[in-house]
């Protein structure tokens, strides 16, 4: 799967889940109910406990119904990690030249992370396939993409259920949300059933945002 292929499907459904902690034994378990509902992209973040495992496992046992990525990717070290781990995308807080140009060159899909409009279009020149806001906060993305609306933007850090949808009716292609969607109520009671409501409802939300834009 090339890496615009992997753009068109986080694109569909508007969201990437993070998995940003200490979520071993639960990996494919939260991956399947977020597929479910509609999520088609999960992040693990590299600084949590077996991100490389958990990587191959949701690969293994639930194959492209939903695309497994890796985040804090610092290093083409890492980069390289995650890719013989089978990640589907790469998501970074920061604009690593190394890291943008090795999978630009092997044409899979990486987010470098950017704040000024020189860091976003570094990363784009680099040959990010979308740029990661990071952190996110309303009105500063609005200021970004009134000069830089070409730019594929995927706001991350500050991105709650309440402001979701309101990010991509501003002209993101995806938000991406790790505690204020995942948490640690997954590991408790009925946390998967609170997880697959909280994330239909959130893809339920952007799309149709997504479809009132598209009407105008």
């Amino acid at each position: 799967m090339n890496a615009e292929q992997v753009k068109s499907i986080i694109a569909d459904s508007g969201v990437i889940a993070i998995m940003r902690g200490n979520y071993d034994g639960w990996f494919v378990e939260i991956a399947q109910v977020l597929a479910e509902a509609g999520v088609r992209a999960v992040e693990v973040t590299m600084n949590s406990p077996k991100a490389l495992e958990a990587i191959r496992l949701v690969r293994q046992e639930l194959g492209n119904a939903v695309l497994m990525g890796a985040g804090t990717v610092l290093t083409e070290a890492d980069a390289q990690a995650v890719t013989d781990a089978g990640a589907q995308f790469v998501v970074s807080p920061n604009t690593n030249p190394a890291v943008v140009r090795f999978c630009a060159q092997r044409d899979l899909c990486v987010i470098p992370g950017a704040y000024t409009a020189t860091e976003i279009l570094t990363a784009v020149d680099l040959g990010a396939t979308m740029v990661k806001l990071f952190p996110a906060e309303m009105a500063y993305f609005k200021a970004m993409r009134g000069p830089l609306n070409k730019v594929p933007f995927v706001p991350t850090g500050g991105v709650e259920l309440g402001n979701a949808a309101d990010f991509i009716k501003a002209g993101a292609v995806a938000v991406g949300m790790g505690s204020a969607l995942i948490g640690e109520y997954v590991k408790q009671g009925d946390g998967l059933q609170v997880l697959k409501q909280r994330a239909t409802d959130l893809v339920r939300a952007i799309k149709e945002v997504k479809a009132r834009t598209a009407k105008r």
